[in-house]
């Protein structure tokens, strides 16, 4: 049996483009999530550089905000943090290799260096990133973790091979919510709700845990834990990023579908939730993958299909 792991989720207020801040933010946060008795904690996507000003920038702008991956400064200072103070450190920033190819990466690190690196399977925030090919599986304190980033969790086939590949805990890093799409209640919420919240918190509120929010957060994150009866730990910023307003609500979910740890602060704030491996054996999620039957749907699932045509909200 394997001995219990504490991970910490953490939301922030990120800044566009100020790695020098978010780094700020990512130390203090680390620290107090050590002194609280995590093993680890997690971060949102591209919360090193900031996201959805990445929209606008060109491929040379990209280039200057991308590092390369372990080399940059921004891993090595992720390095001496959880050196420092002893814990497991998950970051996101944009990654650019020798050849100038641009990829949205998220990071895993301890105090003797890189653990894992994984490559968003499907980056849309600006044109020049590239793809990632490749699934990420590593141990961690004796626990098979995984990653995948924002969007890659909406394709449930690759939250189910991250498992069929041995991860028990799914990091789901992300930057979403609070935007127009094609479903019933999304939009945007005001930045004027952010701005006042000390003085009415109760509407911002409302506006954070609607169908624009948390209340769609909740039609399909809690499944992908409880199918594949693994641990998912979401990390999303709150706050402004760029000029859309983000709700944070970073969380934790067991292999039961059941949250056991959440965000829920109109501000800076991360929780921390104790995995054990019971849950992973009497979830339901265990028994779904045993039952499998793969001859019956290899072909479909691992087959060519005819795409759906692009929407203009994903660009």
């Amino acid at each position: 049996m394997m001995n219990n792991l504490n991970i910490a989720t953490a939301q922030f207020e990120n800044r566009s483009g100020d790695k020098k801040y978010n780094l700020s933010v990512i130390k203090k946060m680390s620290a107090d999530a050590a002194a609280a008795g995590a093993d680890v904690i997690a971060f949102h996507e591209c919360s090193i550089t900031g996201y959805t000003f990445a929209r606008k920038l060109s491929k040379e702008q990209m280039l200057g905000l991308a590092e390369y991956i372990p080399a940059g400064e921004s891993v090595n200072e992720l390095i001496e943090y959880a050196r420092e103070y002893n814990i497991v450190i998950l970051a996101g920033l944009f990654e650019k290799d020798q050849d100038d190819h641009l990829y949205k990466a998220y990071v895993c690190v301890d105090k003797n260096g890189l653990i894992a690196k994984h490559r968003k399977l499907h980056p849309f925030i600006n044109p020049h990133l590239l793809p990632g090919n490749a699934y990420t599986v590593f141990d961690l304190y004796g626990w098979k973790c995984g990653i995948l980033i924002c969007y890659d969790n909406n394709v449930i086939e690759n939250v189910r091979a991250t498992t069929l590949l041995g991860a028990q805990v799914l990091f789901m890093p992300h930057v979403t919510m609070c935007t127009p799409s094609p479903r019933p209640g999304a939009g945007f919420v005001d930045p004027v709700l952010w701005h006042n919240r000390a003085n009415d918190p109760q509407s911002l509120r409302a506006e954070f845990d609607s169908l624009k929010g948390r209340k769609w957060l909740m039609k399909w994150l809690p499944a992908r834990a409880y199918d594949n009866g693994i641990y998912c730990v979401f990390s999303n910023p709150i706050g402004m990023d760029d000029d859309q307003l983000k709700n944070g609500c970073s969380m934790i979910i067991d292999p039961f579908g059941d949250i056991i740890a959440e965000c829920r602060a109109l501000d800076n704030e991360l929780v921390i939730g104790t995995m054990s491996s019971d849950k992973l054996e009497n979830a339901g999620g265990s028994r779904y993958i045993n039952a499998r039957r793969p001859e019956l749907y290899k072909a479909i699932i691992g087959g060519p299909h005819q795409p759906h045509q692009k929407v203009s909200w994903l660009k």
